[in-house]
């Protein structure tokens, strides 16, 4: 490409988020890392700005209107109009349906899908003008659904269905719509849940591995190289598809 592309990449300052960053600047984009906490994302910037890359951090709540609007308009000035975005960042507020309060429910569901649009929406307008964009979406197995989690199982269904239409509204524009479906990651979250659930992390790790076709569990690297494809020039007849990460079949 002649004129580097610009990627903004949400809950990007750990995890998942942190290592596509990584790897988008690898593949030559300038990159926003973008979390709720922008100090918090200045060692990724670090990593990348030292490796020869261009990134930027930023703080942003993705499911304030006002607060995505202005992130998205500094990256514009700062960096370059964005025109491939990552929609990861995410929450967990695990619970039983019958001991899931309300705010378990708005508090994921504002972050994995009002953020999503919001970022989208805010993003769309710099893809649209370019004539080029890549969105890609965090969804995950538990879209499948998931005990303990009514709350992220829906909202990471819904991504799938957001994903989809995307791809039919943004396509003619030269802008392409994906997902990817996560199976068990090592990160900070899964290590949460083996502390919710009381087990020994490496444990918990042992025991999911054992039910993978591929005997071992994923590692942040695994949706990188995912996300990595799927915003490149190569995928431009590619969209609207849901691509499973979890080291065997889903539906």
């Amino acid at each position: 490409m002649t004129d580097q592309r610009t990627a903004i990449v949400t809950g990007a300052a750990r995890g998942i988020g942190a290592e596509i960053a990584r790897r988008l600047a690898a593949d030559g984009l300038a990159v926003a890392v973008l979390d709720l906490d922008e100090g918090a994302c200045q060692g990724v910037v670090d990593d990348i700005n030292q490796g020869g890359g261009k990134a930027l951090a930023v703080g942003c709540d993705v499911s304030d209107e006002e607060s995505v609007s202005a992130a998205v308009e500094r990256v514009a000035t700062e960096l370059g109009a964005p025109t491939v975005l990552v929609n990861n960042a995410g929450v967990l507020r695990d619970n039983l349906i019958f001991k899931m309060t309300a705010d378990d429910w708005d508090t994921v569901m504002n972050v994995h899908l009002r953020g999503s649009f919001l970022m989208t929406r805010a993003a769309q307008k710099h893809m649209t003008a370019a004539k080029f964009g890549r969105i890609v979406n965090l969804s995950s197995t538990s879209a499948q659904g998931n005990r303990g989690q009514v709350n992220y199982s829906a909202a990471k269904a819904g991504l799938q269905g957001f994903t989809k239409t995307l791809a039919v509204e943004l396509g003619k524009f030269g802008v392409t719509a994906n997902a990817i479906a996560p199976g068990f990651i090592v990160t900070d979250m899964t290590k949460a849940t083996a502390d919710r659930v009381g087990i020994d992390f490496d444990e918990f790790q042992q025991l999911a591995a054992n039910d993978i076709p591929v005997q071992r569990v994923g590692r942040p690297a695994d949706i990188a190289n995912a996300a990595s494809f799927f915003c490149s020039e190569d995928a431009g007849f590619v969209s609207g598809q849901v691509l499973y990460v979890a080291g065997g079949p889903y539906d």
